[in-house]
């Protein structure tokens, strides 16, 4: 998983597809309901998308396939569905796919300006998180923190560190039997340009990601 990478509620039904080939070869790429920005997150590779359920058997030698002479099926697949919901001013984004939750916090809605200190605010959406990790019963809970690549390289991944730790500070509070991976990533995997200060404002932030539950 990565970072949300990525907050505000965002559509919970059930996110398995089941897919019926029809011609040739169909494939389902996703959808999203966006109202900004793209999605993003954090490990190794935090962009990573985990895959999906099997896919549903479909018989070749069905009739209503209408397959031309010669024609043949192509391999079937399964992709996740990814939704997305950015609030209005971008400052809490929510990325569902089928495995996993996302939320990213502007870290200006948490932080002072080159800062690790919570602001008062910054409790109450953390605890939003919490409340909604608990829903899950997720065991594990990875928490990215992310910078834009204004200032030294080094400076942002110490920030970014410090940022993932504050706010895993509080959830921990919350959820003591949870296990937690903190990351500082500094400007990597930034998720909109730096070249503006709206692009960098929407880099800085931090990243909680958690399964979900089966069927939820």
């Amino acid at each position: 998983m990565q970072p949300l990478t990525p907050t505000p509620a965002a559509p919970r039904g059930a996110l398995r597809c089941r897919i019926g080939l029809c011609a040739a070869a169909a494939v389902v790429l996703g959808t999203s309901t966006l109202w900004g920005a793209t999605a993003a997150s954090a490990d190794d590779n935090p962009t990573a998308v985990p895959s999906a359920s099997p896919p549903v058997e479909v018989d070749a030698n069905s009739p209503g396939l209408m397959l031309g002479d010669g024609a043949t099926l192509g391999d079937v697949r399964v992709l996740d569905i990814k939704s997305i919901v950015e609030d209005m001013g971008g400052e809490e984004r929510r990325e569902d796919t089928n495995a996993d939750i996302t939320f990213a916090l502007q870290a200006e809605v948490l932080f002072g300006k080159d800062s690790a200190k919570l602001s008062s605010e910054a409790t109450a959406r953390i605890n939003a998180i919490a409340t909604e990790i608990q829903t899950q019963n997720a065991p594990k809970v990875r928490v990215f923190g992310f910078t834009d690549n204004l200032g030294s390289s080094a400076h942002g991944d110490v920030l970014s560190k410090q940022r993932a730790n504050a706010v895993q500070g509080v959830l921990a509070t919350k959820l003591p039997s949870v296990t937690f991976e903190i990351r500082g990533y500094g400007e990597q995997y930034p998720i909109a340009s730096n070249d503006t200060e709206e692009g960098r404002k929407k880099n800085r932030r931090v990243e909680v990601s958690f399964p979900r539950t089966e069927g939820s």
